[in-house]
């Protein structure tokens, strides 16, 4: 058999190995028709966000690791429904065990729907090794989950990862600017300009049947605990509470980095239950004269 004979066969043997490696990995890959993991995306949000923002620095919440601390998910594919979930944030490789209390809390864990959906924000416990566990309720869809903590002797930070929940994703309808929430019985509607690059002042306000809330519970060390997410890539941002009386009127001071639409989710609490009132507010440009 001549040389070029030889290489022809040899190279179909080859097309031919690889076509069955692959139709099998197809047939027993249970992860194959989900949406990219999320250690797929983690990296390119960050990187494209980076245009948004002023003076080049990232907002928390859309890197899974910096300044040498990690968030590790044990899991990043979830089944529809109630889920256990469980993670630990390492430094430099190390779980990390200590941590300071900001707003009552060691870890606050803030999880939602890329979409904006399914906004759930809770408090784990921590094991002794480290290790945090909660439960999230989660539909279909892709999903984004922040830690936010203050590691002993370390400054504040927001890690993001991204989870992936399969099956058919019932789409919402499209979001549109929003100032008026409404939750049970209860409307709570929200005052106030955002401006990128600047401290924004913001007021909310908790009405109940049309009557003003004026015993609100405190929830998290104030009257209300307000988060901040950028639309598209969720971008993580400062929203500090001021000194106020329990309602109706809660007032906030907000930091946005850019223009553009921005979800807002406000927790209050009354009579014992904590309810989240969501809205959707546009950011305008930063401009001196303002």
């Amino acid at each position: 058999m001549n040389t070029p004979t030889r290489l022809a066969i040899f190279a179909a043997g080859l097309v031919a190995a690889f076509g069955a490696a692959w139709g099998v990995g197809t047939a027993t890959d249970p992860l194959l028709d989900e949406p990219p993991a999320a250690h797929d995306m983690d990296g390119a949000m960050a990187h494209g966000d980076a245009s948004h923002d002023d003076g080049g620095h990232l907002p928390g919440g859309l890197m899974v690791s910096q300044d040498g601390y990690a968030l590790d998910l044990e899991q990043t594919t979830l089944r529809p429904g109630t889920r256990p979930v469980a993670f630990t944030i390492t430094k430099d490789g190390h779980p990390v065990t200590a941590y300071d209390v900001e707003h009552e809390k060691q870890l606050h864990l803030i999880a939602v729907r890329r979409d904006g959906s399914g906004f759930q924000h809770v408090h784990p416990t921590m094991d002794d090794a480290g290790t945090w566990r909660t439960d999230l309720d989660v539909a279909p869809g892709a999903w984004r989950v922040f830690a936010d903590f203050t590691p002993t002797g370390g400054e504040g930070l927001t890690l993001g990862a991204d989870v992936t929940v399969p099956g058919r994703v019932d789409e919402p309808a499209p979001a549109t600017p929003s100032r008026t929430a409404r939750v049970d019985d209860y409307t709570v509607t929200l005052d106030g300009d955002l401006v990128a690059g600047a401290a924004s002042d913001l007021t909310v306000t908790v009405t109940r049947d049309g009557e003003p809330v004026t015993d609100l519970e405190p929830y998290l060390g104030a009257y209300g605990h307000l988060v901040a997410l950028r639309d598209g890539d969720l971008a993580y941002l400062h929203v500090h509470p001021e000194e106020s009386g329990p309602g109706p009127d809660v007032p906030f001071v907000a930091e946005v980095p850019s223009a553009g639409d921005f979800h807002l989710y406000l927790d209050f609490q009354h009579d014992g239950v904590v309810r989240t009132a969501q809205f959707l507010v546009q950011a305008e440009g930063h401009d001196d004269d303002h």
